[in-house]
């Protein structure tokens, strides 16, 4: 890399940014050090632009291949993500290869099988309040040949949410943007997950603030699996519903994307081949460009000379923007995307396949001799690189999880101790379910934990005007655990005696 002087302003944005500590700043201008691998995160981040690649057919070391930056490893030195050494001409890992064994004390150990359901759930056990009476149901019974012991209660809880997934590559609004229920506001859109967008629905600033029993009502309904319309303050209209796919803007997408548009060029790279001299994957996230991915590059695509208007990433892949049109990008027609041609390597007659991530759409383009673009009719091959697309792609769904914190004062319906519960649950020597389906448990403090709606049988989730949400909730430990937190063991029932209460299927 190069560092243009006269462009420098010794803002150290470089230093900061440098994966390797490369960069120095010496009397307020940027130096690049030895341990430099032209990785170009400096010229990426530069302010000013000041910094660019040496103009050099074969810089100094190996270069690595084990991902797009592909950096040149001087011998002895590291590459910028810090697993490869140039030891001696040769790029190696630099830990080496891990079995289980190594790393069983991190991983922990999971719960005792017999512990890992519950005798009865939540569903229909009632609440006990105040919390510091004995929890409704304290059922004992035999699994796997071990005397375990259920606890269970539907309990309130203020401090709970629901994150909804919708899978879709469609623009709905900018992330941070107010969730409507009506006029009211239920969330925010949060940040985009791998293929779909995520809006974030209740937590307890949301419920114990004026719209608290919208929220309330709201995170109840998508738990239960009911259609409602939510509306992004300055984005689309949704109509949702756990389990179906989304409407957005009146239009319900078909599938989610197969990947970004780089994923979609290492899948299908061979195939995109066969198609077209040069191929363009739109994306929001990362553009694919056959003819520069690694991929292309693989399976033998030759350069083309096409220039797109998206900022480069890593060869290959450049950073998409968001629209309303194709991939979620700004790009509703195709040609629109492509920058020029450059006529000294593009040659008149090359073909350029412009598409998806989905498969959904797709334009094919002839160079001119004047480098403009014609558009013809898509081939067999065309169709058949978009068929595959398609067809690898899932459909497009609604999915929900259920977010709460049940390191409240409902420990106490369980046991004398509260905090033995919580230690117990995060040791794995205590399960905690919700309706008899397994929970993710946050690490850290207090019991937070995630369950996906769909596997809690319908229409068990209620809502208080405190307000808050209303979950079943169910503590499965063995017996001799229990009884040594403090459990109330005197409200003990056998699961046997509790016919006609849980009626015999």
């Amino acid at each position: 890399m190069i560092v243009n002087e006269d462009k420098c302003t010794g803002c150290g944005t470089c230093v900061m940014d440098c994966p390797l500590g490369a960069v120095q700043l010496k009397h307020r201008k940027a130096v690049i050090g030895e341990r430099c691998t032209e990785c170009a995160a400096c010229r990426r981040v530069c302010p000013e632009e000041a910094i660019s690649a040496e103009d050099i057919v074969r810089l100094e070391g190996l270069q690595c291949n084990a991902c797009p930056i592909r950096c040149w490893i001087k011998e002895g030195f590291i590459g910028a993500c810090q697993r490869y050494r140039n030891e001696a001409g040769r790029l190696s890992r630099i830990t080496p290869l891990h079995a289980f064994r190594q790393v069983a004390a991190t991983v922990g150990s999971e719960p005792a099988e017999a512990i890992r359901r519950p005798l009865i759930t939540g569903i229909g056990a009632g609440t006990t309040y105040p919390d510091c009476k004995p929890a409704p149901f304290i059922v004992r019974g035999r699994q796997q040949d071990v005397d375990v012991v259920t606890v269970v209660t539907e309990a309130p809880l203020s401090y709970s949410g629901i994150m909804v997934k919708i899978d879709t590559d469609i623009q709905i609004g900018e992330e941070g943007s107010p969730v409507l229920a009506g006029k009211r506001r239920v969330g925010m859109v949060a940040t985009e997950q791998y293929g779909a967008k995520m809006l974030s629905i209740g937590g307890v600033n949301q419920l114990t603030g004026k719209n608290g029993m919208v929220v309330a009502r709201t995170i109840v309904d998508i738990a239960n699996g009911k259609s409602l319309t939510l509306r992004i303050e300055g984005g689309s209209r949704l109509e949702i519903q756990v389990g179906r796919p989304p409407v957005i803007d009146g239009e319900t997408p078909a599938n989610m994307r197969v990947g970004c548009g780089s994923a979609t060029m290492g899948l299908f790279a061979p195939l995109l081949k066969e198609a077209a001299d040069e191929v363009i994957v739109l994306d929001s996230h990362l553009t694919g460009l056959m003819s520069e991915h690694a991929a292309g590059r693989f399976v033998g695509a030759k350069t083309s000379g096409v220039k797109l208007k998206f900022r480069q990433s890593t060869p290959g892949r450049y950073f998409g923007d968001h629209g309303k049109g194709w991939g979620g990008t700004s790009i509703t027609r195709p040609q629109d995307i492509i920058a020029g041609v450059d006529l000294s390597v593009a040659r008149p007659g090359m073909r350029v396949l412009v598409t998806e991530t989905t498969g959904t759409h797709g334009a094919l383009f002839e160079v001119r001799p004047d480098g403009k673009l014609r558009e013809v009719p898509l081939t067999e091959a065309c169709r058949q690189a978009l068929a595959v697309i398609t067809e690898s792609c899932e459909p497009s769904l609604v999915s929900a999880l259920y977010m709460g914190g049940a390191g409240g004062s409902a420990r106490a319906g369980v046991t004398r101790y509260p905090i033995e519960l919580t230690r117990a649950v995060h040791r794995g020597k205590a399960v905690l379910t919700v309706g008899g389906a397994p929970v993710f448990i946050l690490p850290g403090g207090g019991i937070n934990f995630m369950v996906d709606v769909r596997r809690v049988k319908a229409n068990f989730f209620y809502w208080t005007p405190t307000p808050a949400t209303i979950c079943p909730i169910e503590y499965t430990m063995e017996t001799a655990d229990y009884e040594a937190m403090g459990g109330h063991t005197a409200a003990i029932r056998p699961f046997e005696a509790l016919e006609p209460v849980v009626p015999r299927d």
